[in-house]
């Protein structure tokens, strides 16, 4: 099964997308479902590195049973286009969490966009996404948490953090909250910045030279994404991708 009508700017979803780019690999496969059945636990790990000028495009649906727990860990860091799309929907005490990483520069535009559906009462969920853009190169999270009328007690937390290396990159950070439940506890925050010139500074002043400091600083940021990951071997192949993908921007 396929999608047929290629998406267009006006849609919320794909407003920062590279349309053309999106439009030469359409139709794209339908999203791959993953069910976690009640009390189990699912990982997902994910690393796009597309080569330059690649498109990719990856939709999932995760449908987790009560008291079952899912994490994806995402690094998004190739090609043209790269979207990772997670669409989840969460029952009675489940918990869903998103640990996601975007480094891009010019030529790119990388993208993480969740829904997360708490549908029935107790689930928790927790999302961090951390981006490093450089050149013109543009890295968006689309977050959205939607809270059933029936859902309470429902824990949500969106932590979205960029860093921009230029002036001339764009973050897009739209972490968006749809309750219709009155017990509830959600929060998101988003946040555009810079490198810190005073700890950049110190490190330099301890005899690092300028590019190892910047990529010391900037790899710390990017871990930030991955610390829910238990997996250290795991968790070290994506920080590798990361400051791989880091030491090419610099």
């Amino acid at each position: 099964m396929t999608i047929l009508s290629v998406p267009t700017a006006k849609l919320e979803a794909w407003r920062y997308s590279d349309i053309d780019a999106v439009a030469s690999v359409w139709p794209v496969a339908a999203a791959e479902e993953i069910r976690v059945a009640a009390g189990e636990s699912a990982v997902r790990l994910i690393a796009q590195t597309a080569d330059a000028g690649g498109v990719t495009i990856e939709d999932y649906a995760v449908d987790v049973a009560a008291g079952g727990r899912c994490a994806f860990f995402v690094l998004n860091v190739g090609g043209r286009l790269g979207r990772i799309a997670i669409d989840v929907t969460l029952h009675d005490g489940a918990h869903f969490e998103l640990g996601g990483a975007i480094v891009g520069g010019t030529g790119q535009t990388l993208e993480i966009v969740t829904t997360v559906r708490h549908v029935e009462p107790n689930a928790t969920s927790n999302q961090i996404v951390r981006s490093v853009l450089a050149g013109q190169g543009t890295g968006s999270f689309l977050g959205k948490v939607a809270v059933a009328r029936d859902a309470q007690k429902t824990d949500a937390v969106q932590s979205v953090k960029a860093m921009l290396l230029d002036r001339t990159a764009t973050a897009n950070a739209k972490p968006e909250l749809e309750i219709y439940a009155d017990d509830v506890k959600c929060a998101h925050g988003a946040t555009v910045g810079e490198l810190d010139k005073q700890a950049l500074f110190y490190l330099e002043s301890r005899g690092l030279p300028p590019v190892e400091a910047k990529a010391l600083l900037l790899q710390a940021f990017i871990a930030g994404a991955f610390v829910g990951l238990d997996d250290d071997d795991a968790r070290g192949r994506l920080e590798a991708g990361a400051l791989a993908a880091l030491e090419a921007l610099l």
